[in-house]
Order: C-alpha cells, then sequence, then structure tokens
C-alpha cells in the first residue's frame, strides 16, 4: 500500500537526484538555466492569466450566471480548466524566456566575450534547447495525461450542478421559473413533494408559444441531468383569451428548464481524449459522426502531438532572433516575443481553417506552422551560428 510517508520519501529522492545532475552541469549551463527558469515561470504566470482571463474564465463565468452553478464548484472547475491553458502557455512562454535571456546575453556583451573564449552560438543555445526539450515532453505530458482527467471531471462537476440545481428533494409544493434570455417567462413548475428523485403531482405551464399555451400535468415523474421526465401525462392546450383547443394525452415527456443550452455546455469535446484514446474512438465512430465533425476531430488528433513540438520550435526561431547587433543597445526581447507569438497563431488560425473548410489534409493543418516555424527558425539559427 503506498502512503504519504513513501510518496514523500520517493519526492525526496528524486529531488535529491535531479539537484545531484543539475550540479554536474558546467557553470555555463547553470548560468542560462537560471535565467531561463526564472523567466518562463514569469511568462507562464503572464500569459496563463492573459488567456485565462480572456477565454476560459469569461466561459466560466456566463455558466455561472446563466446555469446557476454553486460558487464552490465553479472554482473547482476553474482550478479543472487550469491545465488546458497550460498546454497553450508553455509553448509561448519558453519562446519568451528564451528571446529574454538570449537578448540580456546579448545586450551585456556577454555574448560577444563568450564567443572570444572560443564558445560558440550553438554551444550558447545548447542548454536552451535542452530546456525546451524538456518543456515540450511537459506539455506533451500534460496535454495527453492530464487534461483529459481534469476535462472529464470539470465535465461531471458541472452535470453534478445542474442536477443538484433542479432536483427538490424532499421539499413541499416547489416551484421553478423558466427564463429565457430576454427575462421573459418560458415556463412554470410546480411539484407537490419530491423523495429519491420522483416527483409527485406536477402541473407545468408552458409559455414559449406565442400563440397558445399549455398546461401539463402527471401524478408521478422523474429527474434526470438534462430535465425532468414525466410519463402517462395530460396535455391542455389553451388560447390566450381562455379557451381550451384541445385535450391530449402523452406517454412520455421530457422537459428542460432553463438549461437550454446545456447540450452545448456538456457536449463532447476531444479534450477528454489523450491521443490513442481518440484515435480509437474516431475509427468507432468513423460511420456516425459528421463529416465536419470527423474533420474537426481528425485535425485535433494530430494537433495533440503538434502542439507540444512547438515548444521547441519557437525556441529554435527565438535564439537567433534574439542575438542583438553589436549596435543596437535597447532591448528588443520582448517585443520580438510578442511579434513571433502574432506571427503563430495567425499562421495556426490560418492553417486549422483551411483544414476544418476541407482545403488541406488534417495532418499538415495541425502540422504547417510547426514546419514553417522551424524551417524559418533552422536557417536563421544556421546562419547566425555557422555562417555569420
Amino acid at each position: 500500500m503506498i502512503t504519504t510517508e513513501k510518496i514523500y520519501s520517493k519526492y525526496k529522492t528524486l529531488k535529491a537526484k535531479i539537484k545531484q545532475e543539475y550540479n554536474k552541469l558546467s557553470i555555463l549551463d547553470r548560468y542560462i538555466l537560471k535565467q531561463l527558469t526564472d523567466v518562463f515561470i514569469l511568462g507562464v504566470i503572464i500569459f496563463t492569466s492573459i488567456i485565462f482571463a480572456s477565454e476560459t474564465f469569461t466561459q466560466l463565468i456566463k455558466q455561472i450566471s446563466q446555469y446557476g452553478i454553486p460558487f464552490h464548484i465553479a472554482i473547482m472547475m476553474i482550478v479543472l480548466n487550469l491545465p488546458q491553458v497550460f498546454v497553450l502557455t508553455i509553448p509561448i512562454s519558453t519562446l519568451f524566456a528564451t528571446v529574454m535571456t538570449v537578448n540580456d546575453l546579448s545586450l551585456k556583451s556577454e555574448i560577444t566575450i563568450f564567443k572570444a573564449c572560443g564558445i560558440s552560438i550553438e554551444r550558447i543555445a545548447r542548454p536552451i534547447f535542452c530546456f525546451a526539450l524538456v518543456m515540450t515532453l511537459v506539455s506533451f505530458f500534460i496535454n495527453e495525461f492530464i487534461v483529459p482527467a481534469t476535462s472529464t471531471q470539470s465535465k461531471s462537476l458541472a452535470i453534478y450542478s445542474l442536477e443538484q440545481k433542479h432536483i427538490p428533494e424532499n421539499k413541499m409544493n416547489f416551484t421553478l421559473k423558466d427564463i429565457d434570455k430576454d427575462g421573459n417567462l418560458k415556463r412554470l413548475f410546480y411539484a407537490q413533494w419530491c423523495k429519491d428523485k420522483t416527483l409527485n403531482n406536477v402541473t407545468v405551464i408552458d409559455l414559449s408559444n406565442p400563440k397558445n399555451i399549455q398546461v401539463l400535468q402527471a401524478q408521478k415523474g422523474t429527474t434526470s441531468d438534462y430535465g425532468w421526465k414525466f410519463n402517462d401525462l395530460v396535455v391542455y392546450t389553451i388560447s390566450k383569451d381562455g379557451k381550451i383547443f384541445n385535450t391530449s394525452l402523452a406517454e412520455e415527456s421530457n422537459i428542460t428548464f432553463g438549461i437550454g443550452d446545456v447540450n452545448e455546455m456538456v457536449k463532447e469535446t476531444t479534450n477528454e481524449y489523450n491521443f490513442f484514446k481518440l484515435l480509437k474512438h474516431i475509427k468507432k465512430q468513423k460511420s456516425k459522426l459528421d463529416k465536419d465533425i470527423l474533420l474537426e476531430y481528425k485535425i485535433n488528433l494530430f494537433d495533440k502531438l503538434a502542439l507540444p513540438i512547438t515548444t521547441f520550435a519557437l525556441a529554435i526561431i527565438g535564439v537567433p532572433l534574439a542575438i542583438t547587433p553589436p549596435r543596437v543597445r535597447y532591448n528588443r526581447g520582448f517585443l520580438f516575443s510578442i511579434l513571433i507569438i502574432f506571427v503563430y497563431y495567425v499562421i495556426r488560425a490560418l492553417s486549422l481553417n483551411l483544414g476544418a473548410g476541407g482545403k488541406i489534409h488534417p495532418l499538415l493543418a495541425a502540422w504547417l506552422p510547426v514546419i514553417i516555424i522551424s524551417t524559418i527558425g533552422g536557417y536563421l539559427f544556421y546562419r547566425k551560428a555557422y555562417k555569420i
């Protein structure tokens, strides 16, 4: 049995081994890695905050306000959504760390001193590329093993919170309003009592149709994640002036309430699968999936490998661009980082859109940004390190 003491002991052993290996590194490698790590952590904090605040957090706030998710569950969902944000921020944070570190070495004339001592650009870049390779593996690990688990858990929490919100367990004379986006009343629900997820003596007044009003009555019904399910109910259709059009009997009816977009909220996404599970899922559901959805799944499948590799590709292009010419005495590392990130995401957006439209193969759609960035970066690094 694995205990806390054993885990802590293994952690201490691993930490000691890492420290031992780190001390074996040369002074130059440790010096560069120290600067890289400091700037990388800063970059992760900055870019995670930006991406999280602009996309994930905004979406979660919308879900909280629209679906009434409890605050403590919302906080848990926010934490569970962080790993998939890290997958996006690790590549750009690595680029940021690379450019800022190399640019700082260049401005302080340390690169000139290294070259005078016989240390080449290739040797200076070696710890940077090793760092980028480690971050590539970290990004791949998070994307393959952590993101699927946290995404699934976040979805389960969303369903749980919706279910709990709409189950009036052990409540008497329970009423619930269903309001549309404009604030108008769509439906009014009444249940005399509910026990063990079974509703008793239920009445529903449906105002969603502007031409008439429907009144649904059932002695019993059951609750589910997405609404209430009634059996053997009576439906009265009434005109706006109070005249009864008809009375009908229905064997079964499912009604959602206040969560019209719940399917969109808890729909299946590729984040719930790692590479091999998604590949298996695509093969299994190939005949059942819509053509556009199948194309999207294939692009996301190849992107699960391409996105972590982007970390190393951005480091390759970052090193040569960050080496400042001798006469330039200002720090342009941050500007170069923003420019490269902007160009990369423009290429990525264009490539993914072409892939989604069927203009290029899904494999090329996912890998085209990496290929372009790596090719340009490799050429520039070759010129800086071996030609100039």
